[in-house]
Formats: C-alpha cells, sequence, structure tokens
C-alpha cells in the first residue's frame, strides 16, 4: 500500500483534487471530518477543547461551533497570543487526528494491500507528519483564487474574505514551502479540465507505486 498525504494552502482546491483522485481509485480520508468527529460530545478530544477554550465556542445544543471555535484560536493570528492559542488548540486535536489517520491508513492497507490512501489535511507540513506518508501532493493557485473561492464558498465581499484568508495563512506555512516538502504539485489556477489532466498523471505513478511497494 502507499500513503499519500494532500495538502495545500486554505481554498486552494484539495477536496476538489482528492475527488478526482477517489475517482480514479484511491482511497481517501479527511483530516478536517475526523477532527470533527473527535470534537463531538463526550469525546475526550471535546472534553479538552472545551476546556482549555471556554463554554463560548458552544452552540445551544452543546456541540462545538467552528466558526467560533476559529476566532477564539486564530484571532488576530498577527500577534502572539494568538499564535499561542493556535498551538494550543493543535497540541490538543493533532496527536488524536494522526492516530486515527494512522488507524484507517492501516485497515484500508488490510483491505487492499495495493491501495492508495490519501489523507487530506491543511496542515500536514506544519504539524510535522509529511513523515507519515510516502508521497505529499501539494494543490498550488494563485492568491486572488484563493480569496475569490473562499468568498464564495462563505458568501462574503471580497475584502472581507481577503483579510480572513490572510489571517488563515499567517497561521500556516507559505506555499513555497509548502511546494518544497511536495513530491507532487497540482496547479490548480486554471480550467478543472487542466487540473483534472494533473491529477490523472499524479495518480499513474502512485498507482504505479503502491503496485510495486514492498
Amino acid at each position: 500500500m502507499l500513503k499519500a498525504g494532500l495538502t495545500g494552502g486554505i481554498a486552494s482546491g484539495k477536496s476538489v483534487v482528492g475527488e478526482m483522485l477517489v475517482g480514479l481509485g484511491a482511497h481517501l480520508v479527511q483530516a478536517d471530518l475526523i477532527a470533527h468527529e473527535l470534537m463531538l460530545p463526550g469525546q475526550p478530544v471535546y472534553n479538552e477543547v472545551v476546556r482549555h477554550f471556554g463554554g463560548g465556542i458552544l452552540n445551544p445544543d452543546l456541540s462545538v461551533n467552528r466558526a467560533k471555535l476559529a476566532e477564539a484560536a486564530f484571532g488576530s493570528a498577527a500577534s502572539s497570543a494568538a499564535s499561542s492559542r493556535i498551538q494550543e488548540l493543535n497540541r490538543i486535536v493533532h496527536p488524536a487526528v494522526l492516530r486515527s489517520q494512522q488507524e484507517w491508513m492501516e485497515e484500508v492497507g488490510h483491505q487492499d494491500p495495493r491501495a492508495v490512501a490519501i489523507v487530506e489535511a491543511a496542515l500536514i507540513v506544519e504539524a510535522g507528519a509529511a513523515r507519515d506518508f510516502d508521497r505529499l501532493i501539494v494543490v498550488t493557485c494563485s492568491d486572488e483564487q484563493r480569496v475569490s473561492r473562499f468568498a464564495a464558498r462563505h458568501k462574503l465581499a471580497t475584502e472581507a474574505a481577503r483579510k480572513e484568508v490572510e489571517r488563515r495563512m499567517a497561521a500556516q506555512l507559505s506555499e513555497a514551502e509548502k511546494v518544497k516538502a511536495a513530491d507532487y504539485v497540482i496547479d490548480n489556477s486554471g480550467s478543472l479540465d487542466h487540473t483534472r489532466e494533473q491529477a490523472r498523471e499524479v495518480w499513474k505513478k502512485l498507482s504505479a507505486e503502491a503496485i510495486t511497494k514492498r
């Protein structure tokens, strides 16, 4: 089995590329969905997050309000206090997410020794998790496309989206740093057909490696 990480900056199109690779035959799990499940009421991660960030991040039904948690953690990302809060959240959530990812990949490998198991996550490089994968795929796009996609996704005005993207990107490594760590780079700045063509080329290499890997 071949283990691959799929990452990129905010609104770069990781999920779109992930869907394309699944369509070609890959197995995929999203770290964000794992984190969401781990933060359901009653889970140890949920209890720790609420203990550190307070009841103000909760909805009336006691579920975690992701937007309020992001605001509590990121705040003004340029400040040292915000950086500390982001690190605090990461210390709580990342180890549990990484454990869950490893368990998932092991199960995929058990079911299909020739599988390509892909984990889609925003902070693979930042979390020092790149070493957990055989290959790392980084999705890129232009800054303006990133803002435009984020605005459309969250129904925000362009300038509001730009500020939010800049705030969140400040808490991540630059795209250039992620590219340096990549085995494969998919440029999602053009048409979907162009992105799909690149995904096919990457898939050919990944699937060939999975067959020969021992």
